[in-house]
């Protein structure tokens, strides 16, 4: 093997590899979708489908750096096959579902908020590898910017509890005026220096204790019988925990500027001539 060939572990590029089929199957489901929706058949199961496939992919995502640092099998092929992967699916998959629900109502409008979208997730992707690859810890620490995964899971999710709202309607009503502002307040927020936790010091060999241990188990036990509106709730709550978390640390840095209180002279002739003016 040459010297300058990447190493490529299997197991976490098969996560990566699930993550890209994900997406590609969340494509082909939007685009199904949007045929049948044409010819005036029912296609909402196609978007459940996509909106499925969607957080599917972030689960993989989850999986494979865990994968990788457990076995210690990080690479820079991988931080590059896990961001191509990620464009894929959770750039290119969720602006296309948004589109063909809502946007394409905007025409040239519904374009340019589908792009800047996408737009801003492939910046941030390219952001983050520069970051990893000059600085690895900082990259392990936290996320500068709200993270791509993160930014298409709650856009999935908040679709998919739109359509559980509305049973199944892929209209869904007015509400779905809120996914274009979503998209574009995402975009900024994704392109933003706003800090958020990257969860990478969690992994398989950490030690909890039993009620921690017990309240991770009911939050999941609790998404998956909720699975409508649980995902919405987890991704909203992030995303809120990292505004909330910037502004208390802007807060705490500000500078306190303290007033010295002004000193008078024991000489009223002076005291006289300050406040006339004269020095």
């Amino acid at each position: 093997m040459s010297k300058n060939e990447p190493k490529i572990y299997l197991l976490p590029n098969l996560m990566t590899a699930g993550n890209l089929f994900c997406g590609f199957a969340a494509i082909l489901s939007i685009l199904e979708g949007a045929l049948q929706q044409k010819t005036g058949f029912p296609s909402s199961g196609f978007y459940h489908r996509a909106i499925l496939f969607i957080l599917g992919a972030f689960l993989f995502d989850l999986l494979d750096g865990r994968v990788a640092r457990l076995g210690g099998f990080e690479s820079p092929f991988g931080r590059e096959f896990d961001s191509l992967a990620d464009l894929i699916s959770f750039g290119i998959a969720p602006a296309l579902l948004v589109f063909q629900i809502v946007l394409a109502e905007f025409d040239r409008a519904g374009w340019m908020v589908a792009f800047v979208y996408l737009a801003c997730g492939a910046l941030r992707l390219a952001r983050f590898n520069c970051v990893a690859a000059e600085d690895k810890g900082a990259a392990s620490r936290s996320f500068e910017g709200f993270p791509i995964p993160a930014a298409a899971g709650l856009t999935a999710s908040l679709t998919l509890m739109m359509l559980w709202l509305q049973e199944g309607d892929v209209r869904i009503g007015a509400w779905k005026y809120a996914l274009p502002v979503l998209m574009l307040f995402l975009s900024f927020m994704m392109f933003s220096r706003v800090s958020y936790p990257s969860f990478k010091a969690v992994n398989w060999r950490m030690e909890h204790s039993m009620a921690r241990f017990l309240v991770v188990i009911v939050v999941i036990v609790f998404t998956l019988m909720n699975w409508q509106w649980m995902p919405a709730v987890l991704f909203t709550g992030y995303l809120t925990y990292g505004l909330l978390k910037g502004r208390r640390k802007k807060d705490a840095d500000a500078p306190e500027i303290e007033l010295e209180p002004t000193q008078a002279s024991s000489d009223p002739e002076e005291n006289k001539e300050k406040e006339s003016g004269v020095e």
